[in-house]
Protein backbone atom coordinates (compact mmCIF):
# COMPACT_ATOMS: atom_id res chain seq x y z
CA UNK A 1 0.00 0.00 0.00
CA UNK A 2 1.29 3.45 -0.96
CA UNK A 3 2.44 5.50 2.03
CA UNK A 4 0.45 8.61 2.90
CA UNK A 5 2.19 11.90 2.12
CA UNK A 6 2.63 14.16 5.16
CA UNK A 7 3.86 17.76 4.85
CA UNK A 8 5.60 19.29 7.89
CA UNK A 9 5.68 23.10 7.93
CA UNK A 10 7.90 24.81 10.51
CA UNK A 11 10.56 27.52 10.47
CA UNK A 12 12.55 25.51 13.04
CA UNK A 13 14.67 22.93 11.19
CA UNK A 14 15.25 20.97 14.41
CA UNK A 15 11.51 20.36 14.74
CA UNK A 16 11.30 19.22 11.12
CA UNK A 17 14.23 16.84 11.64
CA UNK A 18 12.79 15.32 14.84
CA UNK A 19 9.33 14.80 13.34
CA UNK A 20 10.77 13.42 10.11
CA UNK A 21 12.90 10.85 11.95
CA UNK A 22 9.85 9.68 13.90
CA UNK A 23 7.38 9.56 11.03
CA UNK A 24 9.41 8.62 7.94
CA UNK A 25 9.09 4.85 8.46
CA UNK A 26 5.32 5.05 8.13
CA UNK A 27 4.77 8.14 5.96
CA UNK A 28 6.25 9.80 2.91
CA UNK A 29 7.52 13.05 4.50
CA UNK A 30 7.70 16.44 2.80
CA UNK A 31 8.89 19.59 4.59
CA UNK A 32 8.75 23.36 4.18
CA UNK A 33 10.14 26.23 6.27
CA UNK A 34 7.52 28.78 5.20
CA UNK A 35 3.89 29.07 4.14
CA UNK A 36 4.81 30.02 0.57
CA UNK A 37 7.07 26.98 0.16
CA UNK A 38 4.37 24.76 1.68
CA UNK A 39 1.79 25.99 -0.84
CA UNK A 40 4.19 25.28 -3.71
CA UNK A 41 4.59 21.69 -2.52
CA UNK A 42 0.83 21.27 -2.12
CA UNK A 43 0.24 22.54 -5.66
CA UNK A 44 2.73 20.04 -7.11
CA UNK A 45 2.18 16.94 -4.95
CA UNK A 46 -0.77 14.94 -3.68
CA UNK A 47 -0.42 15.72 0.04
CA UNK A 48 -2.64 13.69 2.41
CA UNK A 49 -2.05 15.65 5.65
CA UNK A 50 -0.32 18.83 6.81
CA UNK A 51 1.32 19.44 10.21
CA UNK A 52 2.04 23.14 10.61
CA UNK A 53 3.42 25.47 13.23
CA UNK A 54 1.19 28.45 14.00
CA UNK A 55 3.81 31.12 14.72
CA UNK A 56 6.16 31.72 11.77
CA UNK A 57 7.71 34.84 10.20
CA UNK A 58 5.91 36.57 7.33
CA UNK A 59 2.85 34.35 6.94
CA UNK A 60 1.68 32.26 9.90
CA UNK A 61 -0.03 28.91 10.26
CA UNK A 62 -3.50 30.46 10.36
CA UNK A 63 -2.92 31.94 6.91
CA UNK A 64 -1.74 28.56 5.62
CA UNK A 65 -4.82 26.92 7.14
CA UNK A 66 -7.05 29.49 5.43
CA UNK A 67 -5.42 28.81 2.04
CA UNK A 68 -5.79 25.05 2.46
CA UNK A 69 -9.45 25.26 3.53
CA UNK A 70 -10.23 27.53 0.57
CA UNK A 71 -8.32 25.72 -2.19
CA UNK A 72 -7.42 22.22 -0.93
CA UNK A 73 -10.12 21.42 1.61
CA UNK A 74 -9.61 17.67 1.15
CA UNK A 75 -6.31 17.96 3.08
CA UNK A 76 -6.66 17.86 6.89
CA UNK A 77 -4.40 20.19 8.89
CA UNK A 78 -2.95 19.56 12.36
CA UNK A 79 -1.57 22.72 14.00
CA UNK A 80 1.29 22.69 16.52
CA UNK A 81 2.76 25.56 18.48
CA UNK A 82 4.55 26.50 21.66
CA UNK A 83 4.28 30.25 21.20
CA UNK A 84 0.70 30.61 20.03
CA UNK A 85 -1.82 32.29 22.27
CA UNK A 86 -4.88 30.39 23.40
CA UNK A 87 -7.00 32.58 21.13
CA UNK A 88 -4.91 31.56 18.11
CA UNK A 89 -5.35 27.89 18.95
CA UNK A 90 -9.10 28.36 19.33
CA UNK A 91 -9.25 30.30 16.06
CA UNK A 92 -7.34 27.52 14.29
CA UNK A 93 -9.84 24.89 15.48
CA UNK A 94 -12.81 27.11 14.57
CA UNK A 95 -11.37 27.68 11.11
CA UNK A 96 -11.16 23.98 10.35
CA UNK A 97 -7.97 22.57 11.89
CA UNK A 98 -8.32 18.84 12.53
CA UNK A 99 -6.42 19.00 15.85
CA UNK A 100 -4.09 21.15 17.91
CA UNK A 101 -0.92 19.93 19.68
CA UNK A 102 1.14 22.04 22.04
CA UNK A 103 4.93 22.24 21.74
CA UNK A 104 7.21 20.75 22.80
CA UNK A 105 5.83 17.42 21.57
CA UNK A 106 7.21 15.14 24.25
CA UNK A 107 5.32 12.00 23.28
CA UNK A 108 5.88 11.42 19.58
CA UNK A 109 3.82 8.25 19.76
CA UNK A 110 0.84 10.40 20.68
CA UNK A 111 1.46 12.49 17.56
CA UNK A 112 1.37 9.34 15.43
CA UNK A 113 -1.91 8.23 17.06
CA UNK A 114 -3.44 11.65 16.33
CA UNK A 115 -2.22 11.52 12.72
CA UNK A 116 -3.82 8.09 12.26
CA UNK A 117 -7.07 9.33 13.81
CA UNK A 118 -7.17 12.41 11.57
CA UNK A 119 -6.35 10.42 8.41
CA UNK A 120 -9.01 7.84 9.22
CA UNK A 121 -11.66 10.50 9.95
CA UNK A 122 -10.78 12.27 6.70
CA UNK A 123 -10.99 9.02 4.73
CA UNK A 124 -14.41 8.27 6.23
CA UNK A 125 -15.63 11.78 5.42
CA UNK A 126 -14.76 11.56 1.73
CA UNK A 127 -15.65 7.88 1.44
CA UNK A 128 -19.17 8.76 2.61
CA UNK A 129 -19.35 11.55 0.00
CA UNK A 130 -18.08 9.17 -2.70
CA UNK A 131 -20.61 6.51 -1.79
CA UNK A 132 -23.40 9.07 -1.60
CA UNK A 133 -22.60 10.29 -5.11
CA UNK A 134 -22.68 6.70 -6.36
CA UNK A 135 -25.92 5.96 -4.55
CA UNK A 136 -27.56 9.10 -5.91
CA UNK A 137 -27.32 7.75 -9.47
CA UNK A 138 -30.76 6.17 -9.98
CA UNK A 139 -30.79 4.57 -6.55
CA UNK A 140 -33.53 4.85 -3.96
CA UNK A 141 -32.44 4.07 -0.35
CA UNK A 142 -36.10 3.93 0.64
CA UNK A 143 -36.65 4.33 4.38
CA UNK A 144 -33.09 3.48 5.39
CA UNK A 145 -32.12 6.44 7.61
CA UNK A 146 -28.40 6.69 8.30
CA UNK A 147 -25.29 8.77 8.76
CA UNK A 148 -22.68 6.07 9.39
CA UNK A 149 -20.11 4.84 6.92
CA UNK A 150 -21.00 1.20 7.65
CA UNK A 151 -24.58 1.69 6.41
CA UNK A 152 -23.29 3.69 3.43
CA UNK A 153 -21.19 0.66 2.49
CA UNK A 154 -24.13 -1.71 3.01
CA UNK A 155 -26.27 0.43 0.68
CA UNK A 156 -23.50 0.53 -1.90
CA UNK A 157 -23.60 -3.28 -1.85
CA UNK A 158 -27.40 -3.17 -2.18
CA UNK A 159 -27.01 -0.98 -5.26
CA UNK A 160 -24.74 -3.58 -6.85
CA UNK A 161 -26.84 -6.64 -6.05
CA UNK A 162 -30.36 -5.22 -6.54
CA UNK A 163 -30.35 -5.36 -10.37
CA UNK A 164 -28.76 -8.85 -10.42
CA UNK A 165 -31.52 -11.44 -10.15
CA UNK A 166 -29.80 -13.69 -7.62
CA UNK A 167 -30.53 -15.05 -4.16
CA UNK A 168 -29.49 -12.81 -1.24
CA UNK A 169 -28.92 -13.70 2.41
CA UNK A 170 -29.39 -10.74 4.78
CA UNK A 171 -27.75 -11.22 8.18
CA UNK A 172 -27.66 -9.20 11.40
CA UNK A 173 -29.06 -9.08 14.90
CA UNK A 174 -32.76 -8.90 15.70
CA UNK A 175 -34.16 -5.44 15.05
CA UNK A 176 -31.41 -4.03 12.78
CA UNK A 177 -33.82 -3.66 9.85
CA UNK A 178 -33.12 -6.69 7.67
CA UNK A 179 -36.64 -6.46 6.23
CA UNK A 180 -36.03 -2.79 5.37
CA UNK A 181 -32.90 -3.65 3.41
CA UNK A 182 -34.73 -6.52 1.68
CA UNK A 183 -37.45 -4.11 0.48
CA UNK A 184 -34.74 -1.66 -0.64
CA UNK A 185 -33.25 -4.43 -2.79
CA UNK A 186 -36.68 -5.05 -4.31
CA UNK A 187 -37.35 -1.35 -4.96
CA UNK A 188 -34.10 -1.05 -6.90
CA UNK A 189 -34.49 -4.27 -8.88
CA UNK A 190 -36.20 -5.10 -12.17
CA UNK A 191 -38.95 -6.73 -10.10
CA UNK A 192 -39.97 -3.39 -8.60
CA UNK A 193 -43.74 -2.97 -8.72
CA UNK A 194 -44.30 -6.70 -8.98
CA UNK A 195 -45.49 -8.96 -6.20
CA UNK A 196 -43.44 -8.85 -3.02
CA UNK A 197 -44.39 -11.41 -0.37
CA UNK A 198 -42.82 -11.41 3.10
CA UNK A 199 -42.90 -14.51 5.30
CA UNK A 200 -41.72 -14.80 8.90
CA UNK A 201 -40.82 -18.48 9.06
CA UNK A 202 -40.49 -18.36 12.84
CA UNK A 203 -44.09 -17.19 13.35
CA UNK A 204 -45.73 -20.02 11.35
CA UNK A 205 -46.30 -23.38 13.08
CA UNK A 206 -44.12 -26.15 11.67
CA UNK A 207 -47.18 -28.14 10.58
CA UNK A 208 -48.50 -25.24 8.48
CA UNK A 209 -45.27 -23.86 6.99
CA UNK A 210 -45.11 -26.18 3.97
CA UNK A 211 -48.78 -25.64 3.15
CA UNK A 212 -48.53 -21.86 3.45
CA UNK A 213 -45.40 -21.62 1.31
CA UNK A 214 -46.18 -24.23 -1.35
CA UNK A 215 -49.99 -24.48 -1.17
CA UNK A 216 -52.20 -27.60 -1.03
CA UNK A 217 -54.89 -29.45 -2.94
CA UNK A 218 -58.42 -29.97 -1.69
CA UNK A 219 -58.54 -33.04 0.56
CA UNK A 220 -54.76 -33.17 1.14
CA UNK A 221 -55.50 -33.11 4.88
CA UNK A 222 -58.56 -32.77 7.13
CA UNK A 223 -58.91 -28.98 7.01
CA UNK A 224 -58.02 -28.68 3.29
CA UNK A 225 -61.57 -27.95 2.08
CA UNK A 226 -60.41 -26.26 -1.16
CA UNK A 227 -57.33 -25.77 -3.34
CA UNK A 228 -55.00 -23.17 -1.87
CA UNK A 229 -52.02 -21.49 -3.52
CA UNK A 230 -48.95 -20.83 -1.38
CA UNK A 231 -46.75 -17.79 -0.91
CA UNK A 232 -44.33 -18.90 -3.64
CA UNK A 233 -47.12 -19.02 -6.24
CA UNK A 234 -48.44 -15.71 -4.94
CA UNK A 235 -45.00 -14.16 -5.48
CA UNK A 236 -44.66 -15.52 -9.05
CA UNK A 237 -42.90 -12.92 -11.19
CA UNK A 238 -41.78 -11.02 -8.11
CA UNK A 239 -39.84 -11.55 -4.87
CA UNK A 240 -40.33 -13.57 -1.69
CA UNK A 241 -38.63 -12.58 1.57
CA UNK A 242 -38.09 -15.49 3.98
CA UNK A 243 -37.28 -14.02 7.39
CA UNK A 244 -35.92 -16.17 10.24
CA UNK A 245 -34.99 -18.91 7.77
CA UNK A 246 -33.12 -20.82 10.50
CA UNK A 247 -36.45 -21.50 12.29
CA UNK A 248 -37.34 -24.20 9.74
CA UNK A 249 -36.99 -27.99 10.08
CA UNK A 250 -34.48 -30.12 8.13
CA UNK A 251 -37.42 -31.83 6.34
CA UNK A 252 -38.74 -28.48 5.13
CA UNK A 253 -35.23 -27.33 4.20
CA UNK A 254 -34.89 -30.24 1.74
CA UNK A 255 -38.07 -29.11 -0.05
CA UNK A 256 -36.95 -25.48 -0.08
CA UNK A 257 -33.61 -26.53 -1.59
CA UNK A 258 -35.48 -28.29 -4.39
CA UNK A 259 -37.48 -25.14 -5.10
CA UNK A 260 -34.33 -23.00 -5.28
CA UNK A 261 -32.51 -25.46 -7.55
CA UNK A 262 -35.31 -26.43 -9.93
CA UNK A 263 -37.64 -23.41 -9.79
CA UNK A 264 -40.50 -25.82 -9.23
CA UNK A 265 -42.99 -26.21 -6.40
CA UNK A 266 -45.48 -28.95 -5.64
CA UNK A 267 -48.61 -28.32 -3.62
CA UNK A 268 -49.31 -30.77 -0.80
CA UNK A 269 -51.49 -33.56 -2.16
CA UNK A 270 -50.68 -32.80 -5.81
CA UNK A 271 -48.83 -35.01 -8.31
CA UNK A 272 -47.71 -32.20 -10.60
CA UNK A 273 -44.93 -29.63 -10.34
CA UNK A 274 -45.64 -25.95 -10.92
CA UNK A 275 -42.87 -23.77 -12.44
CA UNK A 276 -42.27 -20.50 -10.62
CA UNK A 277 -40.26 -17.37 -11.35
CA UNK A 278 -39.42 -15.91 -7.95
CA UNK A 279 -36.40 -14.12 -6.54
CA UNK A 280 -35.60 -15.28 -3.00
CA UNK A 281 -34.23 -13.04 -0.27
CA UNK A 282 -33.66 -14.84 3.04
CA UNK A 283 -32.71 -13.42 6.43
CA UNK A 284 -31.46 -14.66 9.77
CA UNK A 285 -30.26 -13.24 13.08
CA UNK A 286 -28.09 -16.31 13.68
CA UNK A 287 -24.64 -17.31 12.46
CA UNK A 288 -25.74 -19.62 9.67
CA UNK A 289 -22.33 -21.25 9.27
CA UNK A 290 -22.39 -22.08 12.98
CA UNK A 291 -25.92 -23.51 12.67
CA UNK A 292 -24.62 -25.80 9.90
CA UNK A 293 -21.82 -27.03 12.18
CA UNK A 294 -24.36 -27.76 14.93
CA UNK A 295 -26.48 -29.76 12.51
CA UNK A 296 -29.42 -27.34 12.77
CA UNK A 297 -29.27 -26.23 9.14
CA UNK A 298 -28.54 -28.11 5.93
CA UNK A 299 -25.15 -27.29 4.44
CA UNK A 300 -26.36 -27.58 0.83
CA UNK A 301 -29.19 -25.11 1.49
CA UNK A 302 -26.78 -22.77 3.24
CA UNK A 303 -24.61 -22.56 0.11
CA UNK A 304 -27.69 -22.16 -2.09
CA UNK A 305 -28.97 -19.23 -0.02
CA UNK A 306 -25.60 -17.62 0.65
CA UNK A 307 -24.90 -16.61 -2.96
CA UNK A 308 -24.53 -13.02 -1.82
CA UNK A 309 -24.53 -12.06 1.85
CA UNK A 310 -25.52 -8.61 3.11
CA UNK A 311 -24.55 -7.93 6.74
CA UNK A 312 -26.34 -5.16 8.65
CA UNK A 313 -24.27 -3.94 11.67
CA UNK A 314 -25.96 -3.47 15.08
CA UNK A 315 -26.97 0.00 16.22
CA UNK A 316 -24.43 0.05 19.08
CA UNK A 317 -21.62 -0.13 16.48
CA UNK A 318 -22.92 2.94 14.65
CA UNK A 319 -23.96 5.46 17.34
CA UNK A 320 -23.75 8.30 14.82
CA UNK A 321 -27.05 6.96 13.39
CA UNK A 322 -28.96 7.23 16.68
CA UNK A 323 -29.77 10.95 16.51
CA UNK A 324 -30.80 11.03 12.84
CA UNK A 325 -33.01 7.92 13.21
CA UNK A 326 -34.55 9.31 16.40
CA UNK A 327 -35.40 12.63 14.74
CA UNK A 328 -36.97 10.83 11.76
CA UNK A 329 -39.07 8.65 14.10
CA UNK A 330 -40.11 11.65 16.22
CA UNK A 331 -41.53 13.34 13.15
CA UNK A 332 -43.31 10.14 12.11
CA UNK A 333 -44.92 9.58 15.51
CA UNK A 334 -45.76 13.25 15.99
CA UNK A 335 -47.82 13.06 12.79
CA UNK A 336 -49.37 9.71 13.78
CA UNK A 337 -50.49 10.88 17.23
CA UNK A 338 -51.18 14.50 16.19
CA UNK A 339 -48.62 15.80 18.67
CA UNK A 340 -46.46 18.93 18.21
CA UNK A 341 -43.02 18.21 16.77
CA UNK A 342 -40.41 18.58 19.53
CA UNK A 343 -36.61 18.42 19.78
CA UNK A 344 -34.44 15.95 21.69
CA UNK A 345 -33.05 17.53 24.86
CA UNK A 346 -29.23 17.18 25.11
CA UNK A 347 -29.57 15.08 28.30
CA UNK A 348 -31.93 12.71 26.52
CA UNK A 349 -29.63 12.37 23.52
CA UNK A 350 -26.68 11.65 25.80
CA UNK A 351 -28.71 8.91 27.46
CA UNK A 352 -29.71 7.41 24.10
CA UNK A 353 -26.06 7.34 23.03
CA UNK A 354 -25.09 5.41 26.17
CA UNK A 355 -27.67 2.63 25.84
CA UNK A 356 -26.62 -0.83 24.58
CA UNK A 357 -29.62 -1.16 22.20
CA UNK A 358 -29.87 -4.93 22.38
CA UNK A 359 -33.06 -4.64 20.32
CA UNK A 360 -31.34 -2.32 17.82
CA UNK A 361 -33.43 0.04 15.64
CA UNK A 362 -36.65 -1.79 16.55
CA UNK A 363 -36.05 -1.03 20.23
CA UNK A 364 -35.15 2.60 19.45
CA UNK A 365 -38.41 2.91 17.49
CA UNK A 366 -40.42 1.69 20.48
CA UNK A 367 -38.54 4.02 22.83
CA UNK A 368 -39.15 7.09 20.63
CA UNK A 369 -42.82 6.22 20.15
CA UNK A 370 -43.25 6.00 23.93
CA UNK A 371 -41.37 9.28 24.44
CA UNK A 372 -43.42 11.19 21.85
CA UNK A 373 -46.67 9.99 23.39
CA UNK A 374 -45.52 10.92 26.91
CA UNK A 375 -43.88 14.27 26.09
CA UNK A 376 -45.60 17.35 27.50
CA UNK A 377 -42.80 19.88 26.93
CA UNK A 378 -41.16 21.44 23.88
CA UNK A 379 -38.43 18.78 23.97
CA UNK A 380 -38.08 15.08 24.78
CA UNK A 381 -36.80 14.71 28.34
CA UNK A 382 -35.26 11.64 30.01
CA UNK A 383 -38.48 11.25 32.04
CA UNK A 384 -40.39 10.72 28.78
CA UNK A 385 -38.42 7.55 28.04
CA UNK A 386 -39.63 4.09 29.15
CA UNK A 387 -38.95 3.34 32.81
CA UNK A 388 -36.88 0.23 32.06
CA UNK A 389 -34.14 2.42 30.61
CA UNK A 390 -33.63 4.07 34.01
CA UNK A 391 -33.72 1.60 36.95
CA UNK A 392 -35.43 3.05 40.02
CA UNK A 393 -32.57 2.69 42.47
CA UNK A 394 -28.84 2.30 42.68
CA UNK A 395 -29.11 -1.25 44.04
CA UNK A 396 -30.84 -2.38 40.84
CA UNK A 397 -28.00 -0.87 38.82
CA UNK A 398 -25.41 -2.67 40.94
CA UNK A 399 -27.21 -6.02 40.66
CA UNK A 400 -27.56 -5.62 36.89
CA UNK A 401 -23.86 -4.85 36.58
CA UNK A 402 -22.92 -7.85 38.70
CA UNK A 403 -25.16 -10.06 36.63
CA UNK A 404 -23.72 -8.80 33.36
CA UNK A 405 -20.09 -9.07 34.42
CA UNK A 406 -20.63 -12.57 35.74
CA UNK A 407 -20.91 -13.70 32.12
CA UNK A 408 -17.42 -12.39 31.21
CA UNK A 409 -13.88 -13.52 31.84
CA UNK A 410 -11.97 -11.11 34.11
CA UNK A 411 -10.07 -9.71 31.11
CA UNK A 412 -13.25 -9.17 29.07
CA UNK A 413 -15.06 -7.64 32.04
CA UNK A 414 -12.19 -5.21 32.53
CA UNK A 415 -12.29 -4.20 28.85
CA UNK A 416 -16.08 -3.90 28.98
CA UNK A 417 -15.90 -1.55 31.97
CA UNK A 418 -13.02 0.48 30.53
CA UNK A 419 -14.79 1.04 27.20
CA UNK A 420 -18.03 2.02 28.96
CA UNK A 421 -16.10 4.37 31.28
CA UNK A 422 -14.31 6.11 28.40
CA UNK A 423 -17.58 6.59 26.47
CA UNK A 424 -19.26 8.10 29.53
CA UNK A 425 -16.28 10.43 29.98
CA UNK A 426 -16.65 11.67 26.40
CA UNK A 427 -20.40 12.12 26.79
CA UNK A 428 -19.85 14.14 29.99
CA UNK A 429 -17.14 16.32 28.42
CA UNK A 430 -18.83 16.52 24.99
CA UNK A 431 -15.76 15.04 23.35
CA UNK A 432 -13.23 17.36 25.02
CA UNK A 433 -10.25 15.03 25.44
CA UNK A 434 -8.34 17.42 27.69
CA UNK A 435 -11.27 17.67 30.13
CA UNK A 436 -11.69 13.90 30.01
CA UNK A 437 -8.00 13.52 30.88
CA UNK A 438 -8.35 15.93 33.83
CA UNK A 439 -11.44 14.19 35.24
CA UNK A 440 -10.07 10.67 34.85
CA UNK A 441 -6.46 11.54 35.72
CA UNK A 442 -5.45 9.54 32.64
CA UNK A 443 -2.77 11.09 30.45
CA UNK A 444 -4.11 12.48 27.18
CA UNK A 445 -1.89 10.19 25.10
CA UNK A 446 -3.10 7.17 27.06
CA UNK A 447 -6.70 8.16 26.36
CA UNK A 448 -5.97 8.24 22.63
CA UNK A 449 -4.52 4.76 22.92
CA UNK A 450 -7.79 3.62 24.51
CA UNK A 451 -9.76 5.35 21.74
CA UNK A 452 -7.80 3.35 19.19
CA UNK A 453 -8.14 0.09 21.14
CA UNK A 454 -11.91 0.36 21.45
CA UNK A 455 -12.47 2.13 18.10
CA UNK A 456 -13.96 5.22 19.74
CA UNK A 457 -14.02 8.55 17.89
CA UNK A 458 -14.24 11.49 20.34
CA UNK A 459 -15.48 13.76 17.52
CA UNK A 460 -18.88 12.05 17.50
CA UNK A 461 -19.51 13.27 21.07
CA UNK A 462 -18.81 16.92 20.25
CA UNK A 463 -21.63 19.43 19.72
Amino acid sequence: MEMKKVLIVDDDNDVIEILTRKLQKKYDIYSADSVDNALKIVSLSHIDLIITDLVMPKKNGLELLSEIIENYNHIPVIVISGNATLSMAVEAMKNGAADFIEKPIIDLNLLQIIIEKVLEANYNKYEIKRLQSLLNENFDPGKVIFKSLSIQKALEKVKKIAPVDTTVLVTGETGVGKDLFASTIVENSERKGKRYVTVNCGSIPETLLESMLFGHKKGAFTSAIKDQIGFFEEAHGGTIFLDEITETTPAFQIKLLRVLENKLIRRIGDNHDIPINVRVIAATNKDLAEEVKKGNFREDLYYRLNVIQLYIPPLRDRPEDIQIISEYLMKEFAEKYKKPLVAIAPKTLNLLLKLPWKGNVRELKNVIEHAVVMATHDSLLPDDLPAYLMPNNEEENIMETKSDYGNYTFSDAKDHFEKSYVIQLLIKTKGDVSKAADISEIKRQNLYQKFKKYEIDPDQFRD
